[in-house]
């Protein structure tokens, strides 16, 4: 990450790795048992829990890498890399569909799996790490993008059922294909400007 923070590419880096578009036919498979009636409720409960996470891990994020005496360098490295095996996935999905969370139950979900960790997942976690890390003095804006990627991400969520009739399989994946190549795109950008900072001082 460079200096210079711009909270709308950071929500739209935020919204790509919270994935919404890809989380359709999955909240929808996790629904499915549920009364209908109910999911709208479900689904903001446990959008506003996931929120909740988010917020907690973005503001504590810094704390817990200190730890570890990890340079802001290193961060962006590696954030740079978790983004790009994630856009990976994202253009290249699973063949036969495999996916952790997709289970029947006729219990009403809490916190698992929609909250934590389809909302709240270890890539939204890993993404606010790096980001409190290389952002420590745009914590507001940070909040801000954050904010704004988690109301965009909660419209898709509430509207999934029509949003599937509409798009069906193949523009959902589409959708989250194209997400996947901007990512990449991010990816890259972020490990250059990590590589930069190292150099920088040697030259």
């Amino acid at each position: 990450m460079e200096n210079s923070f711009s909270i709308i590419s950071t929500a739209i880096l935020i919204f790509f790795i919270l994935d919404p578009f890809g989380n359709v036919p999955l909240l929808l498979s996790i629904l499915k048992s549920v009364d209908k009636d109910k999911h709208k409720k479900i689904i903001i409960r446990e959008m506003i829990i996931g929120l909740f996470i988010l917020v907690v891990f973005l503001f504590f994020g810094e704390q817990f890498l200190s730890v570890f005496h990890l340079e802001t360098e290193a961060i962006t490295i590696a954030g740079g890399i978790i983004f790009f095996v994630i856009s990976l996935k994202m253009i290249f999905p699973d063949p036969h569909g495999h996916s952790l969370f997709a289970v029947k139950s006729d219990d009403e979900p809490l916190i698992v799996p929609i909250a934590m960790p389809m909302i709240a997942g270890p890539a939204a976690l890993a993404t606010l790490l790096v980001l409190a890390k290389t952002n420590t003095e745009h914590m507001g804006s940070l909040v801000v993008s954050l904010l704004i990627a988690w109301v965009a991400t909660s419209l898709v969520m509430l509207f999934s059922p029509n949003l599937y009739k509409v798009l069906k399989n193949k523009g959902l994946t589409a959708l989250e294909r194209l997400m996947g190549m901007l990512l990449l795109m991010m990816a890259v950008q972020m490990f250059i400007d990590g590589v930069r900072g190292l150099i920088s001082p040697l030259v």
